[in-house]
């Protein structure tokens, strides 16, 4: 799972910058957690072929497709990003507002986050991100399971995030904001190992 750094102090994006290099962190009002170790080669053939299929549905279009590592601020309105207490590092998300996007960070909240779930990370991104993304209006948020070989997805209506939908890795799946992105499941799934977690 992922730890939390052992302190009583709130954390800044100030903090988090003087960190080793070598260590991946992320910040959840002030506590740090811990990322889980360097991901499995099926993690991030995964991660890497939806965020293809992303990208070239988007070439041309305002919207841009990124990959981890790169850090998402959700700071406070008006809270310099220095004071920034929450810095994450999705998977893979999807940013349309370019005044959200410098060559450093992103700030604010992204319109898609995918997570792809490793066994260290399946709860705290399930529970503890699913609230945080809610709470920052991330339009649509996947969970990607690749040892069940299952999507959870939430889409944000009337301002929060509803029961989620449990989808089979099969077959095509569009986002519900973005119709015009199209995932195709099969071509991902024939380079993964069958069985072999995903960390």
């Amino acid at each position: 799972m992922a730890l939390p750094k052992v302190s009583d102090r709130r954390f800044t994006y100030a903090d988090y910058l003087k960190w080793p290099d070598d260590e991946r962190w992320e910040l959840m009002d002030g506590e740090a957690y811990a990322m889980s170790p360097t991901p499995t080669i099926s993690h991030q053939t995964l991660m890497l072929d939806i965020a293809r299929q992303i990208a070239d549905a988007l070439d041309g279009a305002p919207c841009l497709a990124l990959i981890a590592p790169v850090d998402v601020l959700l700071p406070a309105p008006e809270e310099a990003d220095d004071r920034a207490t929450t810095v994450v590092q999705p998977d893979i998300l999807v940013v349309c507002d370019p005044e959200k996007i410098t060559e450093r960070n992103v700030r604010g909240a992204p319109d898609w986050i995918i997570e792809v779930l490793s066994p260290a990370t399946a709860r705290h991104d399930h529970l503890t991100k699913r609230a945080l993304y809610d709470r920052a209006v991330v339009r649509e948020y996947w969970l990607v399971h690749p040892v069940d070989r299952v999507i959870t997805v939430y889409v944000l209506k009337d301002g929060q995030y509803g029961g989620p939908e449990i989808a089979d890795m099969a077959g095509e799946r569009s986002p519900t904001i973005f119709p015009e992105i199209v995932i195709r499941w099969q071509p991902i799934l024939d380079k993964l190992p069958d069985g072999t977690p995903s960390a």
